[in-house]
């Protein structure tokens, strides 16, 4: 990449010299100083070839953005613009295309008229050859951009399918790869390393490792969920597992294991934690899954915040949705599965191996039915009555032809009523309008996507968006 030359240093002391004299030298009030691009320099993204980052100094400029395109297009795009808190800033440049020649122009926003910097110029690098090509479209696609893993990268595409930001990632073999509310990315490793008490790792929109997170009480993280809150502390999953007696229920001794969800605060001190083994009974599994030296008893895989801020967690072992206080740990409801307290209406079977559980609003929760219906998975909206322990399926979408999703899969609500749902296993990701028509795809077959999420800006993914 090319890279102008650096003016010396003589040269933006006169720049900063004649702004200053210019307006000393001025009768009467004077106007505000007016915004200075001092100096520009590019420099190469630092985890892929579609990113740059702009190095700048300024005079009296409180926000700059960069307007940029390819040689010969003009300045067709800009970046948003980056409030200031010193007179020096780097901009990233975000989603650009591999092996284009482009060019652009810094421009510094004060109280006087904005003002543009140097024309600059760059070439973008080549794409990595084992990164995954994709083929996606619809009739009516929301705006924006798609979030998924594809081992071992962190990947976002376009409406088309371009891959426009990609960060490899380390560790391990990972599946879930997320966007939070903080505007920060997130993934872990299937399998962490025995005894890393901190697997998830967090990134900034550049790819820069921002902080790591995990359980604590020597407990091991799941990879399944994580949310962030604006505060820095997060909400996560864990592992704990205990040596029990399950002969009396037609068993043996097994080594059993429970989905704890715990509350971190920001410099990692625990928060909150809830443990299975205070509230449920191993007679909540079925019987065939208990009898083994090894048993996964609950199986959380997604958690979210009901609109009164209590816990909504998935348990696909138990094939159950249960509600928690988020204050005392009480349980208070049990939808689905052998404990079940809803009369569920609006479908003839009950949903099995469910996943992608989330929010949709007041009284409102939808998920993945992986295994409940012979047909095929589906995602499935629900609308509950606590009090009454009523819940009624007001709408399901399925892929077709159909396909069974034995693992993973998500469902993220978007507006206008409308849902994107990945298919696990199954190898489907797909939008569906609020009718429950597929207006949006990945054609062909893009593999295991365990989790899929739409983000509106590369800039500050995850904000403004349902999870």
């Amino acid at each position: 990449m090319r890279r102008p030359a650096r003016p010396c240093a003589a040269s933006v002391v006169l720049a900063a010299a004649v702004v200053a004299a210019f307006i000393s030298c001025t009768d009467g009030p004077q106007a505000p100083a007016p915004p200075l691009v001092v100096h520009a320099a590019i420099r190469p993204g630092p985890h892929n070839v579609l990113s740059v980052v702009v190095a700048v100094t300024f005079l009296n400029t409180d926000s700059a953005a960069v307007r940029f395109g390819p040689v010969g297009e003009g300045f067709d795009s800009v970046t948003p613009a980056t409030p200031l808190s010193s007179d020096s800033a780097a901009l990233p440049i975000l989603g650009l295309l591999p092996e284009t020649s482009y060019r652009l122009q810094v421009v510094a926003y004060g109280e006087g008229p904005s003002s543009t910097g140097d024309t600059l110029s760059f070439t973008t690098g080549s794409l990595p050859t084992d990164l995954p090509v994709y083929s996606a479209g619809g009739s009516d696609p929301s705006p924006g951009y798609v979030v998924f893993a594809a081992d071992p990268y962190g990947l976002v595409i376009d409406n088309t399918g371009r891959v426009v930001w990609y960060r490899q990632l380390d560790g391990g073999t990972t599946l879930n790869f997320q966007a939070q509310p903080t505007g920060r990315y997130t993934t872990s490793p299937i399998a962490p390393v025995p005894g890393d008490p901190t697997p998830w790792v967090e990134y900034d929109p550049l790819g820069n490792e921002a902080r790591r997170l995990g359980c604590v009480d020597g407990l091991k993280s799941r990879f399944h969920d994580l949310a962030e809150q604006p505060d820095g502390s997060y909400w996560l999953m864990c592992d704990e597992t205990r040596i029990m007696d399950l002969t009396p229920y037609g068993g043996q001794t097994a080594a059993v294991t429970g989905t704890v969800v715990q509350h971190i605060d920001a410099t990692g001190a625990r928060l909150f934690t809830w443990t299975p083994f205070d509230h449920f009974a191993i007679t909540d599994l079925d019987s065939a899954s208990r009898t083994g030296v090894v048993v996964n008893w609950t199986h959380g895989n997604a958690i979210d915040f009901d609109t009164d801020g209590n816990l909504l967690v998935s348990f696909r072992s138990l094939s159950e949705i249960t509600k928690i206080n988020r204050a005392s740990g009480a349980v208070l409801w049990r939808m689905g599965g052998r404990a079940n307290q809803f009369t569920i209406t609006g479908t003839s079977v009950p949903f099995v191996g469910q996943h992608g559980l989330r929010l949709v609003g007041s009284g409102q929760l939808q998920l993945l039915d992986n295994q409940g219906e012979p047909g095929g998975s589906q995602a499935e909206r629900y609308v509950l009555n606590e009090a009454g322990r009523t819940a009624h399926v007001s709408a399901s979408y399925s892929s077709g032809p159909p396909v069974t999703a034995l693992l993973g899969g998500s469902t993220q609500a978007l507006p206008g009523g409308r849902i994107l749902v990945a298919y696990g296993d199954g190898g489907r990701v797909q939008e569906y309008d609020a009718a429950g028509i597929i207006v949006w795809e990945i054609y062909g077959d893009p593999g295991y996507v365990f989790r899929a999420q739409r983000i509106a800006s590369l800039y500050h993914p995850g904000v403004g968006m349902s999870r």
